[in-house]
């Protein structure tokens, strides 16, 4: 059977889409087309107002979060099922590993524990993880996940990202350090 060039072109292509919805290669793709966030500029940022939020720990002790007041905190709505989620999961555990003795990681998802932690002990993941139990603060609402928000002592939002990003940055690090003088 000989194959004409367009024919060729066309084989490569479904393989291509083929890979690319294959999840674990959708996950890599993601990874590679991920970048830091940006913060939110200064004029365009928004303080956190309403901090009875209530947080039942799954693997970790429950938390209201007005407890958090006058932390630094690193909000993160994810699922397992999530590709773009699980794409941005090793970026933050580096992250988490070195900064959790001094930001306060809350990692929120609506799944059960038991598929959680099949995960998490797939993955090598530790992240302090909750699920909701009240209203979520109207600024820290999201309709689509990964919803990321980075919050300063002050209650201000300096980082709200959607979709997936490189957490363990350089520009990440430098902005929670900054945040934690």
């Amino acid at each position: 059977m000989k194959f004409n060039r367009k024919t060729i072109s066309n084989i490569i292509f479904v393989i291509l889409i083929g890979l690319l919805l294959y999840p674990p290669t959708k996950v890599y793709f993601i990874r590679l087309i991920s970048f830091a966030p940006s913060t939110i500029t200064e004029d365009k940022r928004v303080e956190l107002t309403d901090y009875n939020w209530n947080l039942k720990g799954l693997n970790t002790e429950s938390v209201d979060f007005n407890s958090l007041k006058e932390k630094v905190v690193f909000v993160n709505f994810w699922a397992t099922w999530c590709p773009p989620c699980v794409a941005e999961m090793p970026s933050i555990q580096k992250l988490y590993d070195d900064y959790k003795d001094k930001v306060e990681f809350v990692f929120v998802s609506n799944e059960d524990w038991s598929t959680i932690d099949t995960f998490y002990k797939d993955k090598g993941y530790d992240l302090p993880t909750y699920n909701i139990l009240s209203k979520v603060p109207d600024q820290l609402v999201s309709n689509s996940i990964p919803a990321t928000f980075v919050i300063d002592k002050n209650g201000v939002i300096v980082v709200d990202k959607k979709g997936p990003a490189d957490w363990n940055s350089h520009k990440i690090r430098s902005l929670l350090d900054e945040l934690l003088q």
